[in-house]
């Protein structure tokens, strides 16, 4: 009888806590006029710059087809090897990646945190949901001072309720989001003074970093209602040095204008990963990330978005593999450190393929 009521309360608590846990992650519905004055807003949502691209159904059909046949190769059979991130870097351009999109960038001193995602599930549920291959290269306590945070959009593998809070505890620094996001984080508690939003092409200066929100080729929502918020890549820019950084997105013209506009850059951080042919306007598939390198006009590629959750049908592998064979086609400079590994953009890494011993 003991174990029964001990089981029963232990549901209880988890149903309790389900309750209210999931409706805070989910966030809050963006309002008011900066959003639907924007030119980005049409018709009760936000819009990509170009039309949907018509997708033959057979696409979508062999995509759930490569779920099944690749079911085994879609996590490794090993550990994934994961580095302490070194000591904060006070001159020259150095990246690290924390895995999926998370990435630190530090330019000259200045400190700017990308898409920080530490729970162990990319979901509005710590029960279910996608979950990590590797763990965190360091605890999010542990990260040097920042000057600013900046997410790309509200998904749950690049929003992190958990992460915003924990940043909102441990650190100063602004958060700087596109459009309607700022709802979220007000409904997490995140200080009104500390939310910092950005339309497409408007800018913000903060530690001698401008920061930029530029377009990118996607959708949003973290319920059933889509496209409420704004989805953007960003540039990071400083006195000397600058970094492109896709978010996520489909491959698109816009990238070109981007290049012409805000190019060259040092180094870019692309989306390579969890793509499909049932989804083109989603994510970019290995090839396209080169080509959005090489239109952004960017000198070293360090790809993200892959190796740290299962989001699609490709082996998990398939990502890096690929980019690497069209990258020595076009002659284009790639680092891959592992999660938590250091690059000094002047002086990247040789690569080791240490994915492959996994």
């Amino acid at each position: 009888m003991r174990r029964v009521l001990t089981a029963l309360a232990v549901v209880a608590a988890a149903v309790a806590w389900v309750a209210w846990d999931v409706p805070v992650a989910l966030g809050r519905r963006p309002r008011g006029n900066r959003v639907t004055k924007s030119p980005q807003y049409r018709d009760g949502a936000f819009r990509n710059q170009a039309p949907p691209t018509q997708v033959d159904p057979d696409a979508m059909r062999n995509t759930l087809r490569a779920l099944r046949q690749n079911k085994g190769l879609r996590k490794p059979s090993g550990p994934i090897p994961v580095v302490e991130p070194l000591a904060p870097v006070d001159t020259g351009l150095h990246i690290t990646w924390h895995g999926h999109a998370t990435s630190l960038v530090e330019l000259d001193g200045s400190r700017v945190l990308l898409d920080p995602v530490w729970s162990d599930r990319v979901s509005p549920s710590r029960l279910v949901g996608p979950r990590r291959l590797h763990k965190p290269p360091q605890r999010i306590e542990a990260l040097p001072k920042l000057d600013a945070v900046v997410i790309s959009h509200d998904h749950y593998d690049h929003l992190d309720f958990a992460a915003i809070r924990a940043l909102v505890r441990t650190q100063d620094a602004p958060f700087v989001v596109p459009l309607g996001i700022g709802e979220h984080l007000e409904r997490w508690r995140v200080p009104a003074d500390r939310i910092i939003e950005l339309d497409w092409h408007e800018s913000i200066e903060i530690g001698g970093v401008t920061l930029t929100a530029t377009p990118a080729q996607h959708f949003s929502g973290r319920a059933f209602k889509r496209d409420g918020t704004l989805w953007a890549s960003w540039v990071v820019a400083g006195s000397r040095n600058k970094v492109f950084y896709t978010g996520d997105s489909g491959y698109f013209a816009g990238y070109k204008e981007i290049g012409e506009q805000y190019g060259p850059f040092d180094a870019t951080l692309v989306q390579i990963g969890a793509y499909a042919p049932g989804w083109p306007d989603i994510h970019m598939t290995p090839e396209e990330g080169i080509d959005a390198h090489v239109d952004v006009r960017g000198e070293l590629l360090i790809p993200v978005h892959w190796a740290t959750f299962s989001l699609a049908p490709h082996p998990w592998t398939d990502p890096v593999d690929r980019l690497l064979v069209e990258a020595e086609k076009r002659g284009v400079t790639v680092a891959i450190p592992k999660p938590g590994e250091h690059v000094d953009v002047t002086v990247p890494p040789k690569l080791d393929y240490w994915w492959k011993d996994c």
